[in-house]
């Protein structure tokens, strides 16, 4: 699919005529894939490392927690790695690991490390809740950490429990000295400001910046599912900044770069300095350089977003880096000019995506379902009057049978795309509407595929010689493997060359001219069947995944016994590569030998063993 289709599709929420000046530059790389149709370069990407967290803070989460992903389902610190990369690779110079609470995760200095090896990366910053940074911080900031943001909502140890439902504020408190300590400047520390919880501290926060180099930051509460949003909880920035000059008039504002979340001030001969985060009351999403990457693979490009796409889904089934980018792209170009505003904001469920998408798939999936049971229906019943003693008397429309065959590969293939390009959650779909009840049965659409092959010969047989490689005219044609699925696939072959006992004792001996005729041999085996596409005209590409070859000394019959296993994950097999293989070998042997004598001879290749594929395994034995 092009990138220009996958912009087309994705993108409902901007006007036509923008959304195709977008997509024709985007189409010819003009346009980062970064950029959104508002002109906004995203160079800032916040990853949620886990879901995981050592607090339970009431604006957060509800007090029960929450349902955790499965790990299998969360992003590894590999993929993490990579899709930053990924991202660096397109502009991004600013990352910032989150949670979850980022430290609780096993391997954070790794990823730390990692991350700020990228080239092109000029900042790596945390957000924590502080409680391990007297264990963490100092490996953390040898492996490349930055910029460090520390969560606090009371400078009470007692309301700290109450609102985090844990212990740890002196442990927080330490964790913010050490960072001061350690040069980070300025410390950042986030305040969630809440009516009637801590509201009453707003100036007591703006006395810890006297003494000590710290940003406090004031964040307007802010809703997400299950942290019981109301209004009147919210403290705006207007309100909180009244409150700060009864106390000090002579507040001052400090400058703010384009893309700052906080507005910034001081109090003249502090330290420190405080800030605003209005997402609520002056939202600044004009200027948002932010996308997310949550835990679980997700690319939400607003905080406050209700739709996102998965990368972990896309990464694990292969998909290439451009087609990555194209995603991605897609996602961005979405991206609304602003958030719903407060009052809408309240009422809208974050992260709904899944109760939205399932409806589609079971609509679209069921609509399958039947399609290809009516058409496999259809056509074992006309295999039965084929292949019935009415054949010789019966006309069969060749034209009818092509055009029924391909309106089969097309079912298929849509049918392989949703279950291939969907979240996780629709594998469970697919597995219910489709997985057999008894074995062999109708409605498994890995079954349906396995027919669909048979009847695909049958069909085939019929229009043409019976081979699958000639097409009704008699000409070589390749064989379509698109509509296939992908299986586990192994094929080993041999073969045996004879060398006769004067070549025999030189090889066992390894006293060759031309060198070691096993080890180079057996080289050249392996080159051969990853070569074999490109030997066998109408042989398929494939990816390999191993290849075995082995060379094995018969003294009885001064003879070399080779065999070829190779495996892959594919659509069609690997008969041809472990016979390739095989061969390859064999006339190495051949020519590293025939300066001594021609008297050799090459036979038994054959194929002993394959697995994989509808016509499942195969044993020469």
């Amino acid at each position: 699919m092009s990138k220009l289709h996958l912009l087309q599709t994705s993108s409902a929420s901007y006007n036509v005529k923008s959304s195709k000046l977008i997509n024709q530059k985007l189409e010819q790389n003009e346009v980062p894939y970064l950029t959104d149709t508002y002109g906004r370069k995203h160079n800032y990407l916040r990853i949620s490392l886990t879901e995981r967290c050592n607090l339970r803070c009431q604006y957060c989460m509800p007090e029960e927690g929450v349902n955790l992903t499965k790990k299998t389902e969360l992003l590894t610190a590999d993929e993490i790695i990579k899709l930053a990369e990924l991202f660096v690779k397109q502009g991004v110079n600013k990352i910032r690991l989150t949670g979850g609470e980022p430290t609780v995760h096993k391997d954070i200095i790794k990823i730390i490390e990692t991350l700020k090896s990228i080239p092109g990366l000029e900042t790596l910053g945390i957000t924590t809740n502080g409680l391990t940074l007297l264990r963490q911080l100092v490996s953390m900031q040898k492996a490349g950490l930055d910029v460090i943001n520390i969560s606090l909502d009371t400078l009470k140890p007692e309301k700290f429990e109450k609102i985090t439902r844990r212990r740890g504020w002196h442990r927080v408190i330490a964790g913010i000295d050490l960072a001061i300590q350690l040069g980070y400047d300025p410390v950042k520390v986030n305040v969630v400001t809440m009516r009637g919880v801590n509201d009453d501290e707003i100036v007591d926060f703006v006395n810890f910046t006297k003494d000590r180099k710290i940003d406090i930051r004031f964040i307007e509460y802010m809703p997400f599912t299950g942290n019981k949003w109301e209004t009147g909880k919210m403290v705006s920035f207007k309100e909180m900044k009244e409150i700060i000059k009864c106390k000090y008039p002579d507040l001052v504002t400090l400058p703010n770069s384009p893309n700052d979340t906080s507005k910034a001030y001081k109090v003249p001969s502090f330290k420190g300095q405080i800030g605003f985060i209005t997402s609520m009351s002056e939202h600044f999403c004009g200027s948002c350089n932010r996308l997310r990457l949550m835990a679980d693979g997700s690319l939400k490009v607003c905080l406050f977003g209700n739709t996102e796409i998965s990368l972990r889904d896309a990464l694990r089934s292969g998909c290439s880096e451009d087609d990555l980018l194209c995603m991605i792209g897609a996602a961005v170009q979405r991206k609304k000019k602003q958030h719903a505003g407060m009052l809408n904001l309240a009422q809208m469920p974050n992260r709904p995506m899944i109760l939205i998408v399932k409806c589609f798939y079971l609509w679209f999936i069921t609509l399958l379902r039947f399609l290809i049971f009516f058409l496999s229906t259809s056509f074992f019943n006309l295999r039965k009057l084929v292949t019935s003693k009415v054949t010789t008397t019966l006309s069969i429309n060749v034209n009818s049978l092509e055009k029924f065959r391909e309106f089969y590969v097309i079912v298929l293939r849509f049918a392989n795309a949703a279950q291939s390009s969907g979240r996780s959650f629709t594998n469970s779909i697919f597995n219910t509407l489709y997985m057999p009840k008894k074995p062999g049965s109708i409605t498994s659409l890995n079954t349906l595929h396995w027919k669909f092959l048979e009847m695909n010969q049958t069909i085939r047989c019929m229009c043409s010689s019976g081979l699958t490689h000639i097409d009704r005219e008699g000409k070589a044609s390749m064989v379509d493997v698109g509509y296939k699925i992908e299986t586990d696939r192994s094929a080993t072959a041999s073969g045996e060359i004879l060398v006769g006992p004067e070549i025999f004792k030189l090889i066992e001996n390894n006293l060759m001219k031309k060198g070691d005729v096993l080890t180079v041999a057996q080289l050249a085996g392996i080159m051969g069947a990853k070569k074999a596409s490109e030997l066998i005209p109408l042989c398929h590409n494939i990816i390999l995944n191993h290849v075995d070859i082995n060379l094995k000394l018969d003294n009885e019959k001064h003879s070399i016994f080779i065999t070829c296993t190779v495996r892959c994950k594919g659509k069609t097999g690997v008969e041809i590569e472990a016979l390739t293989g095989v061969s390859i070998a064999a006339l190495t042997v051949y020519d590293m030998c025939k300066s001594v004598s021609h008297k050799m001879v090459i036979k038994n290749i054959l194929l002993i063993k394959k697995s994989g594929g509808y016509k499942g395994i195969y044993d020469l034995d």
